[in-house]
């Protein structure tokens, strides 16, 4: 436990301390986000280079506070070997991506070549790293599924919660917000069952959130930029897998029961429905599902008269019931849990747009981009 602490308040306190100056920085070089496009819902200079502090907290908090020993929590022996191989692959497709969204937050990256690297970065991670979903725990009645199964499963889960994390960037705080609330829930998880590498990792993102959010939080003086939701992204996707691989004999017995593919969906469930969501609009529209729109869930808040920190304050809830409630099953099969959480979480998040609008509400003017 005395690791994550640590792990937790190094990126916190890195990140609350040094944000400030680079905020003053990307302003005086003039690195920002100008609210020239319609969509946009701010309307006036913010720097974007946030993901720089994100980066730089989570990844020095896991490299600091790395455990070199192989103990672990209630005794439980990992194998270092694949925690270390881990390790080194996880922080250079961190790099990667680090420098990617970087030059996209300053001059910008083409669709084309963003795809390039994420393929070759999921491919680190997916046949490197060896960080793949191998088995579903008895969801639709799988088990295990084959290498090709497993390596496209991967690849594919890997670019759409990178790419739903970027998509739900789009308030003040949301992001920040979202990320945060996975992140405790995977270090929680992962302290219970003992695997401090991931949990550290979780702990990392968790502080490094808590910090920026201090200064993301509406009315935001800092975004986080494509850097920091790349970064948040390909974290997230690590965790999710290593949750839904966990070996179920280090579970302690009240939380056997819990499937481990339906609590990773559900901790990721705002922005794995939000983006389910807009593609499928977008493509029953005949418009690409990579056209940016205002038609996300947060966009539908904010036109039923919703401010921003309301916004916040539903999507946050939001996240946190549908987490909460799949740990309330822990006695259902997967199938059944898969069915009430996720039919909670699209049927909620669906209610919003069968609401009525009484009029057109104006935009507030201090707000994050997608």
């Amino acid at each position: 436990m005395k690791e994550l602490v640590l792990g937790f308040l190094t990126a916190f306190v890195m990140v609350v301390l040094a944000t400030p100056s680079l905020i003053k920085v990307a302003k005086l070089k003039h690195l920002v986000d100008e609210p020239k496009e319609a969509r946009k819902v701010h309307r006036r200079s913010i720097p974007t280079l946030g993901g720089i502090m994100l980066f730089a907290g989570t990844i020095i908090a896991y490299c600091l506070w790395f455990p070199s020993n192989g103990e672990y929590q209630f005794g439980i022996n990992y194998n270092m070997f694949s925690a270390l191989k881990e390790f080194k692959y996880l922080v250079a497709s961190m790099f990667i991506l680090f420098f990617m969204g970087i030059k996209d937050d300053i001059i910008g990256v083409s669709p084309s070549k963003k795809l390039l690297i994420h393929m070759f970065v999921g491919s680190i991670l997916v046949l490197m790293a060896d960080i793949r979903i191998t088995g579903f725990s008895g969801l639709f009645g799988i088990y295990d599924i084959p290498l090709w199964a497993s390596i496209m499963l991967s690849m594919f889960t890997y670019i759409v919660i990178v790419n739903a994390m970027n998509l739900i960037d789009g308030v003040d705080g949301l992001a920040a917000g979202a990320g945060l609330i996975a992140s405790i829930t995977f270090a929680l998880w992962f302290y219970r069952t003992g695997e401090l590498t991931s949990a550290l990792l979780a702990a990392g993102l968790g502080g490094s959130l808590l910090g920026f959010l201090f200064f993301n939080f509406n009315p935001a003086r800092i975004f986080m930029g494509d850097s920091g939701s790349l970064i948040i992204g390909v974290t997230l996707f690590v965790l999710a897998v290593n949750l839904v691989e966990h070996d179920l004999l280090t579970v302690p017995l009240a939380m056997k029961g819990v499937s481990k593919p339906v609590l990773a969906m559900a901790t990721l469930a705002y922005p794995l429905i939000d983006t389910l969501r807009v593609f499928l609009v977008r493509a029953a529209r005949g418009k690409s599902p990579f056209a940016a729109d205002k038609n996300h869930i947060h966009h539908r808040l904010m036109a039923l008269g919703l401010n921003h920190r309301q916004i916040v304050a539903v999507l946050y809830s939001y996240s946190i019931l549908i987490i909460l409630l799949s740990f309330m099953m822990p006695h259902h099969s997967p199938n059944v849990s898969f069915l009430i959480v996720g039919g909670a979480a699209a049927g909620l998040a669906q209610m919003l747009f069968f609401i009525p609008l009484r009029k057109k509400i104006p935009i507030d003017p201090i707000a994050d981009s997608e």
